[in-house]
C-alpha cells in the first residue's frame, strides 16, 4: 500500500486568467500523520484544501489523493471520491439548520455507501458513539436543532459528520478561529484522539502558531508555496 496519503508535484493554479495562486512543486503527507498547514489569510491555504478535496482542480501538474489523480478525474468522480474518502470541517462548520444534532452527523452515510459501511455496527450507532465521544451525549442531544446549540457544541457537531464513516483523510480549515483557548484546547484533543482511532490522516489549517507542537508536522504556506503572498487571491 502507498504509504502517502497525499503526494503533490508541480501544481499549479489561478482563478480564471488571473494570477497565479500556488506554485507548489512537492509535498507529500504520510498515512495517519497529523500535519498544521500555517499560514496568515489570503496566502493560498483555502484554495489548496479546495485543491486536495476535489472541489476544485488543479491547472497543471499532479495532485495524488489515496494513489488517486484528481486531476485525472471529472467533477462528478471527484465529488464521489471525497463523499468517500474525506471528511471536512469547515471554519463556519457548514451545518444544514433544518436538521437535528443526529440527522446532520448521519449526513456523509446519505451519500456515501462506503462510509455507510463503515460505520460499525450501523450508522446510528456510530454517531451516537461519536457524539458521546465528543462530549455531545445529554439525553436530548440527538434530536436538538443545531440551531439551538452553542457555537462550541456545534464545532463538535461538525466534526462528528467528518468523522463518521472513518474516512481515510480529515480536512480541518480553521475549526478553532471562533473558540476561547479552553474550548479549543478540549476539540483538538478529542479530535486528535478519534482520528487517532480511525488511524486518519489529518490536515489541519491555522493561522495559530502555538498549535504546532500537537501535530506531527508543521508547515508554513510560504515554504512550499512559490508564489508570494500579496500575489495570492485565496
Amino acid at each position: 500500500m502507498n504509504e502517502a496519503a497525499l503526494e503533490i508535484s508541480d501544481l499549479r493554479f489561478a482563478y480564471g486568467a488571473g494570477s497565479p495562486v500556488l506554485d507548489i512543486p512537492r509535498l507529500i503527507v504520510k498515512r495517519g500523520e497529523r500535519v498544521l498547514l500555517r499560514g496568515p489569510s489570503g496566502s493560498g491555504k483555502s484554495t489548496l484544501l479546495g485543491i486536495v478535496s476535489g472541489v476544485l482542480a488543479p491547472g497543471g501538474g499532479h495532485v495524488k489523493l489515496l494513489g488517486s489523480d484528481l486531476g485525472a478525474m471529472p467533477a462528478a468522480s471527484r465529488d464521489a471520491f471525497r463523499g468517500d474518502h474525506v471528511g471536512l470541517i469547515f471554519q463556519m462548520f457548514n451545518l444544514l439548520p433544518y436538521l437535528t444534532v443526529l440527522e446532520n452527523i448521519l449526513l456523509p452515510a446519505r451519500f456515501s455507501a462506503c462510509r455507510r459501511d463503515r460505520c460499525s455496527p450501523n450508522p446510528v450507532s456510530e454517531g451516537r458513539r461519536l457524539m458521546t465521544a465528543l462530549g455531545l451525549s445529554g439525553a436530548d442531544e440527538a434530536t436538538r436543532r443545531v440551531v439551538n446549540l452553542s457555537i462550541g457544541q456545534q464545532q463538535r457537531v461538525a466534526a462528528a459528520r467528518a468523522l463518521l464513516g472513518r474516512p481515510e483523510l480529515v480536512i480541518a480549515d480553521e475549526p478553532t478561529s471562533a473558540l476561547d483557548s479552553d474550548l479549543r484546547d478540549s476539540f483538538l484533543q478529542l479530535l486528535m484522539a478519534e482520528c487517532n482511532a480511525a488511524r486518519a490522516t489529518l490536515l489541519f489549517v491555522s493561522h495559530d502558531t502555538s498549535l504546532g507542537p500537537r501535530f506531527d508536522r508543521q508547515l508554513a504556506i510560504h515554504d512550499i508555496n512559490r508564489v508570494r503572498t500579496d500575489e495570492a487571491s485565496a
